[in-house]
């Protein structure tokens, strides 16, 4: 893109790396968010997601006089949602008085016009927040009515908060969208597995500048983040001897007791001051025992699962849910930032074992019950395309329910989440139920549908496949 005569305020295309071409405004940057050294360029806000970043000037266009050229070559529905938010945005700027609150170090005041009025200031942090604009979402930890007491590593680019509940959260802006905001940290990362969601994990870390070395029972998938600049481990013993935080995702308990306790396993490169963080879904039981083995030789231990998918992990957007060694979490603050949108830490090894079951376990019911809505319109003559866009309409319409719904009406069943595993966890979080003696019926029911669906042969399809279960 060629450079361009732009100032605050302006609607404009921002190219961000590899992503296509995206409309956002020019807006001023939080306060304690500094410009990277080197070229010049604008802070973006982008419409349609919760995205903002530093883009180049070499990277902007104006949206007006570029839009018809961007339209043509970008047709995905995110991209034409973000594109209506833009349109709807100018439609109410035109009708509204051109309302602007800057704040006092600024300094450009006076030179704001046009669609930017609209948009109201991020206020400090103590104050409540409201948009104006609600396609645009404040860099801030906490919108909610709670009271929290919230303290701010501005060295770090994170807000940490403690709310009544007593957990605390680290929540970063977009990390697929704050090239330069992010502070990578100085220690050396290992990361063991390269599955759907380990693979995006990755490759963010090495986007955001971290030192990465990686390893994956099958050694292929290393090839490409080789290609980016990662290093590669021989074994995971290697990779934990010559990294001080390693981070590992794999598939289920035994996967996860497997890698530590194995051959060439984690626990044979543990000594003093080694991390091991764990971000697979298992129970609690697994995690507590994983977490006692790595202790003993003298390292360090988080659990950490992750709430999302395989696009989810792409885009750097999961959901971070953290127990054990609260100073590794911090220490891993760039990481989870450069991985996630938001991370919790939730106190003493198991807790999040367990909150991350329950997570899924409520996922996995209610993409089963989607399932079953869909067949049943079928089956009584009803549109499955007019209950997707009633449903859209109403208080259940969310990405995950659209996502899923077009999979079974495309009949596309290519894995973002694998259906496998969404039953693995099913099946734990009926077993935590169990051992405290707590009813779990509907979990109970939607495990009984995804086992019909992998007696079909399709564990290794999404987890919207479950829809087969109906049908055959």
């Amino acid at each position: 893109m060629a450079a361009v005569s732009l100032r605050l305020g302006d609607l404009v295309w921002g190219k961000l790396g590899r992503y296509p071409p995206w409309p956002g405004k020019i807006v001023n940057p939080p306060k304690d968010l500094k410009k990277p050294r080197g070229k010049k360029c604008f802070f973006v806000k982008f419409f349609g997601t919760e995205d903002h970043a530093w883009i180049k000037v070499e990277q902007l266009k104006p949206y007006h006089a570029h839009k018809e050229e961007m339209i043509k070559i970008n047709k995905g529905k995110r991209f034409q949602q973000a594109v209506d938010a833009v349109e709807e945005f100018l439609r109410r700027a035109k009708g509204k008085d051109q309302d602007l609150t800057i704040p006092e170090s600024s300094t450009v005041k006076g030179i704001m016009a046009g669609p930017m009025a609209a948009f109201k200031w991020q206020p400090a942090v103590s104050e409540p927040v409201k948009d104006a604009d609600p396609h645009f979402h404040h860099f801030l930890l906490s919108q909610t009515e709670k009271p929290a007491v919230c303290y701010q590593a501005i060295t770090k680019k994170l807000k940490i908060c403690e709310e009544e509940t007593g957990s605390t959260s680290i929540q970063a802006a977009d990390s697929t969208a704050v090239n330069g905001s992010i502070t990578p940290t100085d220690k050396k990362i290992g990361f063991l597995g390269l599955g759907l969601m380990g693979s995006g994990i990755v490759s963010n870390l090495l986007k955001m500048g971290h030192t990465v070395t990686v390893w994956n029972r099958t050694a292929e998938k290393c090839d490409l983040f080789i290609q980016e600049g990662a290093r590669l481990g021989r074994t995971p013993a290697e990779v934990v001897s010559t990294c001080d935080i390693t981070f590992a995702c794999v598939s289920d308990p035994k996967a996860a007791k497997d890698l530590v306790l194995g051959p060439s396993g984690v626990l044979q490169g543990i000594r003093p001051g080694k991390c091991y963080v764990d971000m697979s879904t298992v129970d609690a039981d697994t995690v507590t025992e994983l977490a006692q083995v790595i202790v003993s030789r003298g390292g360090r231990f988080l659990e950490a699962p992750v709430s999302g998918n395989q696009q989810l992990s792409n885009d750097g957007m999961l959901v971070i849910l953290a127990a054990g060694d609260r100073g590794l979490y911090e220490d891993c603050s760039s990481c989870f930032q450069a991985m996630g949108k938001t991370s919790f830490f939730l106190g003493e090894v198991g807790n999040a074992a367990k909150m991350m079951l329950i997570v899924n376990m409520v996922q996995g019911s209610f993409m089963a019950t989607i399932a079953e809505g869909l067949t049943l319109a079928q089956v009584t003559g009803q549109s499955q395309q007019t209950l997707l866009d009633i449903l859209n309409q109403g208080q259940l319409a969310s990405i995950f329910l659209d996502q899923k719904c077009q999979n079974i009406l495309q009949g596309n069943f290519k894995p973002d989440f694998y259906l496998k595993y969404i039953q693995k966890d099913l099946r734990l979080a009926i077993a935590l139920g169990d051992a405290v003696n707590h009813p779990t019926p509907m979990a109970a029911a939607a495990n009984e549908v995804y086992k019909r669906a992998k007696a079909l042969d399709q564990s290794d399809n999404d987890m919207s496949a479950v829809y087969r279960a109906y049908i055959h």
